[in-house]
């Protein structure tokens, strides 16, 4: 008899909702997204999906959806700020079954929506803000504030936090406290119409190299949309970031753009963060994605972090559904995952942020850059660093107390 009937998930965010297709579509588990907002988050925020992303996507069945809408990026390069080329890897688009696909998360996410709801009994509760947790041996349950003031238990065989960086779940767990830093710098994500390949032979993803005036330059839509994400002072206010964009585009962006030279549809500044919380299971309660870590977003890690805990959350649930693993693999499921992120996620992280601007770094980066030569020097060892990031993956069937390949669900 299946183990699970109802699980919970704070957050209709991308992992949130990942979650809750995987679990219904494979499974039939019926699931409930409870959320704080009103409709789904459209600030510009992540749109590169790794290889290791693109693996579950397939297991959601979301793929084909995603890559109609997306496309398959032309590689990445490093650049100074006069645009000279220094390194870069995969200047042809890869189109193999796990290959990257970009799609900003705002286009993402509908999809992720589209399917989830299209499971009976599915449901996603807007407006219900987590404030607190309780949990018995039968359930856990989510004690969400609505907007009337009036509060409401929403319960299921567990409970999931998927609710982001401020995630009440994890406050109502451990606090307000998340372990970690908050590092000196914060960026601005800006989404801009401005044609970097035709203009300046810009790559799909360009990062540009330099003490004060590094940002991020890739193209996110088939239709020309770019992501270009600078850095700025830590102790600007959001109003004073918003007045400077226009004195910083024509600063550090090529041929020194005016406003009228570009259509911008958007912008948000964000802090950067390096934390994990203490644990990601406290019983029936399991954390994953932001709610559970956070790291700077250079090199796509938060997301591509968060959708492996996802896809390891999967597996638990799906073999503890199956009577194919008892419920302390939960507790598994949190030690790998943290080590995953202080041995991997975090350093990485780093790294990819410090050797745009830090020349403490400095031999990191002409080591990373050699290897990038390498990389498009010899593409079969080139596809081989590009599929590294499923490291980032476990494979949590490796457990069942049967391991036949055909479980629904585990991994070929």
């Amino acid at each position: 008899m299946p183990k699970i009937n109802h699980v919970v998930i704070a957050g209709a965010g991308p992992s949130g909702l990942l979650l809750g297709v995987m679990l219904s579509r494979n499974h039939g588990i019926r699931v409930t997204v409870v959320d704080a907002d009103y409709k789904i988050n459209d600030n510009p925020r992540a749109a590169h999906y790794a290889p290791s992303a693109i693996y579950d996507f397939h297991r959601a069945g979301v793929y084909d959806d995603i890559v109609k809408e997306g496309f398959h990026p032309r590689g990445v390069c490093w650049r100074y700020l006069d645009t000279t080329f220094i390194a870069g890897m995969g200047r042809e688009p890869d189109t193999s079954k796990n290959a990257m696909v970009v799609l900003p998360l705002d286009q993402v996410c509908p999809i992720f929506q589209k399917h989830f709801e299209s499971f009976p009994g599915n449901k996603i509760l807007w407006g219900h803000k987590v404030v607190g947790v309780e949990q018995d041996e039968k359930e856990a349950r989510a004690i969400c504030e609505k907007k009337d003031g009036t509060t409401v238990k929403i319960g299921g065989d567990f409970l999931v936090g998927a609710d982001g960086a401020s995630s009440g779940v994890r406050t109502a767990l451990f606090g307000k406290e998340y372990p970690g830093e908050t590092l000196s710098k914060q960026i601005v994500a800006t989404n801009v119409y401005l044609p970097f390949d035709e203009r300046f032979n810009y790559w799909d993803s360009n990062f540009i190299v330099h003490p004060e005036d590094w940002y991020m330059a890739a193209k996110i839509t088939t239709d020309g949309l770019w992501r270009v994400t600078y850095g700025d002072d830590a102790g600007l206010s959001r109003e004073e970031i918003v007045k400077r964009q226009p004195l910083r585009f024509e600063k550090i962006l090529p041929g020194n753009p005016k406003p009228g030279d570009y259509q911008l549809k958007s912008m948000s500044p964000y802090k950067l963060q390096q934390r994990c919380a203490p644990s990601f299971r406290v019983g029936k309660i399991v954390l994953v994605a932001d709610a559970a870590h956070l790291c700077n977003p250079f090199g796509g890690l938060g997301l591509t972090g968060g959708f492996a805990d996802v896809g390891s959350l999967y597996d638990c649930f799906a073999g503890i559904h199956e009577d194919q693993l008892d419920e302390d693999i939960l507790d598994k499921y949190s030690e790998v995952r943290i080590n995953l992120w202080r041995d991997m996620i975090d350093p990485m992280s780093r790294a990819n942020f410090h050797r745009l601007w830090d020349d403490d770094y400095k031999e990191d980066r002409e080591n990373f850059f050699k290897m990038c030569e390498k990389a498009n020097d010899d593409p079969v060892w080139g596809k081989n660093v590009a599929e590294a990031i499923h490291a980032i993956r476990h494979d949590f069937t490796q457990y069942y107390k049967t391991k036949p390949a055909a479980l629904n669900g585990a991994q070929a």
